[in-house]
């Protein structure tokens, strides 16, 4: 049965694992699992290339954690682990004006922004600013705001600035109910904007960039016929009527899930900054 899913988590087992594919496990503040794809060839079979899948798990992101501190290093360090060196630009996908898909612009918000500074600050007293690694960010809105392709804006600031490496923030959808607003995936393999609606964009993938996109998201959606089909275990009609399904807390989720993104690729990109460097950001 066709279970509509971002997550690679939902879509391989560690009971029935294909070859070439590869999971392990680890992590303190978060369950973190570790799913390797060596090549493109399950591409048909799970709807995921060849790439890295890392998601990390814990309880409600909408909610803060005694924790908190820990799982912000938690999960800059499995950022970090993807980025390479050099000048990053950060891209926030979605939609800012419906809350679901709102994760991207509301992260992007809280980005440390650096990339001027080294041209407007030449000071000794200022050396440290001008000593971060050189970030930008920018969220573009859909195609129904612009009337542009994400990947089309995407790629044409990356012509521009010409960024080591692109990480794209995007709401995601999952097919497990207990997975909304509690998962974090992190992907090497780049993103096709809208795909979790089945609106899906042109890909921000390194194919077609040229450099690494590195995906980070957050389910903040699952579809009723998916749920159904779950659950029940009950293939439905695809020609029925479908909605899609989203927390009650859904504004809370997208703005604390959002704040503990921008905290990781913050501390992520910036290790020289302190957890309350970053906190005093916001």
């Amino acid at each position: 049965m066709n279970f509509r899913s971002d997550l690679a988590v939902e879509q391989i087992t560690a009971d029935n694992l294909p070859d070439g594919v590869h999971m392990t496990k680890r992590g303190e503040s978060f369950e973190i699992t570790e799913i390797v794809i060596d090549d493109d060839s399950h591409m048909k079979s799970m709807g995921k290339g060849k790439g890295k899948y890392i998601t990390l798990e814990s309880g409600s992101l909408s909610r803060f954690s005694d924790d908190y501190e820990n799982m912000a290093k938690e999960l800059s360090y499995e950022i970090r682990s993807l980025v390479p060196d050099g000048e990053i630009f950060v891209a926030g996908l979605g939609n800012r004006d419906i809350t679901p898909d709102a994760i991207g612009p509301q992260t992007v918000e809280k980005i440390l922004a650096t990339r001027h500074l080294q041209n407007e600050l030449d000071s000794d007293e200022e050396a440290f600013l001008t000593s971060l690694r050189r970030v930008s960010a920018f969220a573009g809105g859909v195609m129904g705001q612009t009337g542009i392709e994400t990947a089309e804006i995407i790629s044409a600031v990356c012509r521009e600035i010409k960024p080591s490496a692109v990480i794209a923030v995007d709401a995601l959808a999952c097919s497990d109910i207990s997975r909304l607003g509690t998962t974090i995936q992190i992907s090497d393999s780049g993103i096709s904007p809208g795909s979790g609606v089945s609106n899906a964009r042109k890909e921000l993938s390194e194919s077609n960039l040229g450099i690494p996109v590195i995906a980070v998201g957050v389910p903040t959606v699952v579809d009723m016929h998916t749920i159904v089909r779950s659950l029940a275990g009950i293939d439905i009609d695809s020609s029925l009527p479908n909605m899609m399904v989203t927390p009650r807390d859904i504004d809370r989720l997208t703005e604390r899930a959002s704040q503990l993104i921008a905290f990781g690729i913050n501390l992520a990109l910036q290790p020289s900054l302190t957890f309350d460097d970053v906190r005093g950001l916001f």
